[in-house]
């Protein structure tokens, strides 16, 4: 009979209070998640020092309910995993904090893993991962293109020098009106309408593998301003697809590219953003056109966001490899995966 390894996962790096039980890194007993996104619309996006204090109220909640849904008990743990970064320093260090008491009370293996690795794994509840593997990692505060030359290997050989596409998601939707988060409103008006103010696509034909997104967030704030100065009407739906075709084409075009230089077996699509209809269904046909060889995971819908059951999944990869961390491990909001040289 196969080994049964239960990692409860811990994951507090934003807004979202979340504790999972996972079996053998790849099925989830439960999957606790307590959203703050109320708490933060009034004011257009996290507030730190609020995350920090809800994470604090819910906490204790989130583990005694996820412990209840699995049907476990402390003894039928195997070890704690938790996110030590990147994120919030306030919000990290409720997630960390209770994952050390948790593993040194009931003398568990601690397990850290990178907030970015467990969007990454959230896709190994889809398929069996293949190496070497890219994997685009799209989200509110990263968007990096990620080579894996094998199990438990990072390297960035591409990330945004600015604004995250997620982040800059949210930035026009202040200015379109739209409550935090507004990727998933933007996303279905962008259904709606079609590209006709053309966006720039910045450093979409640059040789390296890098983003920017800054620039197209200007455009559209100086397009929208102009246009109210002037008492004119724009289309919402035509401005969230020429914004939404400017994002999706840079991040396709890099992906592309990508995989015309590193010869690798599998695509991996996750983060916040990954949730994008436009971007799934933009991929899906340039992959089946340009790199039909090379198959592609992308994570489903509902962990597409900040969960703990991706760094359960992350985390039993990390204790299956020796990654164990000792009762002092701190939070670290500057984690970052090692860039290619």
């Amino acid at each position: 009979m196969a080994e049964r390894n239960l990692i409860l996962a811990f994951e507090t790096s934003c807004d979202e209070t979340s504790v999972a039980v996972i079996e053998n890194g790849t099925k989830i007993l439960s999957n606790v998640v307590a959203t703050q996104i109320d708490s933060h619309q009034r004011f257009g996006g996290v507030v730190p020092e609020v995350a920090s204090r809800h994470h604090i109220e819910w906490i204790t909640r989130c583990i005694d309910q996820a412990l209840a849904e699995a049907g476990v008990s402390y003894d039928d743990l195997t070890a704690v995993a938790v996110t030590y970064g990147p994120g919030l320093v306030g919000s990290l260090l409720v997630g960390v904090t209770a994952a050390k008491v948790v593993a040194w009370a009931h003398n568990l293996p601690l397990v850290p893993v990178n907030h970015m690795a467990g969007h990454l794994y959230a896709a190994r509840y889809v398929g069996e991962f293949k190496y070497p593997q890219m994997a685009l990692l799209v989200s509110g505060g990263h968007t990096e293109l990620v080579y894996m030359p094998r199990e438990h290997e990072y390297e960035i050989i591409g990330e945004t020098r600015d604004d995250a596409a997620g982040e800059a998601y949210d930035k026009i939707g202040r200015v379109l009106g739209v409550n935090y988060p507004a990727g998933k409103t933007i996303d279905e008006w962008a259904a709606k309408g079609k590209d006709s103010f053309h966006f720039p696509r910045a450093m979409e034909k640059e040789e390296n593998f890098d983003f920017s997104f800054s620039g197209l967030k200007s455009a559209f704030i100086n397009t929208v301003h102009n246009a109210d100065q002037r008492g004119q009407k724009l289309d919402k739906y035509d401005l969230a697809a020429s914004f939404q075709q400017s994002v999706v084409d840079v991040l396709a075009e890099k992906t592309m590219r990508a995989l015309d230089e590193y010869p690798v077996k599998q695509l991996i699509l996750a983060g916040g953003v990954a949730a994008n209809h436009g971007l799934r269904s933009r991929l899906d046909h340039d992959m089946q056109k340009y790199h039909p060889e090379v198959s592609m995971l992308q994570a489903p819908l509902k962990l597409c966001g900040d969960n703990a059951a991706m760094i359960g999944a992350a985390g039993y990869i990390n204790y299956r490899n020796g990654d164990r961390a000792a009762l002092d491990l701190n939070a670290d909001p500057g984690l970052m995966f090692a860039r290619m040289k």
